[in-house]
């Protein structure tokens, strides 16, 4: 498989399969039998990947703390590029007041430009982590969905 996310999708794919040719019960309310050993098979596959996800979630909260830190040295150029030329300046009374002018726009606009790239990675790794919360919830109950029809099923046959 591609991604991790195609695996727990195909093996949910394989799970309704295997409720799909199961032997259905006759005036049960849609009831069916199915092979508990093949579905303990493929909810042990679903187990195996959902730690998959996690370890995908923690490498974009890394790629978060990279990027961030990356922003925080390029503003620190900027700002340490802008002082050496603020003090380039320092000798003529007119050049001096246009210089810190020009020096204290450079670093406001660094500290702009930090504070937007911070938040435009707080925000690519946030809805990153929505996608993957959102994609982990709908497996999840997915999963305890058809578990329950499992415990279901089970209970009826017993009867």
């Amino acid at each position: 498989m591609s991604n991790n996310q195609a695996t727990i999708e195909d093996l949910i794919d394989e799970m309704y399969d295997v409720l799909d040719k199961g032997w259905k019960l006759p005036l049960s309310g849609g009831k069916v039998f199915v092979d508990g050993e093949e579905v303990r098979q493929i909810l042990d596959e679903i187990k195996e990947e959902i730690p998959a996800e996690v370890r995908k979630a923690k490498a974009i909260v890394a790629d978060r703390a990279q990027i961030i830190s990356e922003a925080q040295r390029e503003a620190e150029t900027i700002i340490r590029v802008a002082e050496e030329k603020q003090k380039a300046l320092v000798n003529q009374d007119e050049v001096v007041r246009q210089a810190q002018a020009k020096a204290n726009d450079l670093i406001a606009q660094a500290q702009a430009k930090f504070k937007e790239m911070r938040k435009a990675s707080n925000d690519y790794v946030d809805d990153l982590m929505r996608r993957t919360d959102e994609s982990l919830s709908e497996n999840l109950a997915e999963l305890r969905k058809t578990r329950q029809n499992i415990k279901s099923s089970q209970r009826n046959s017993q009867i």
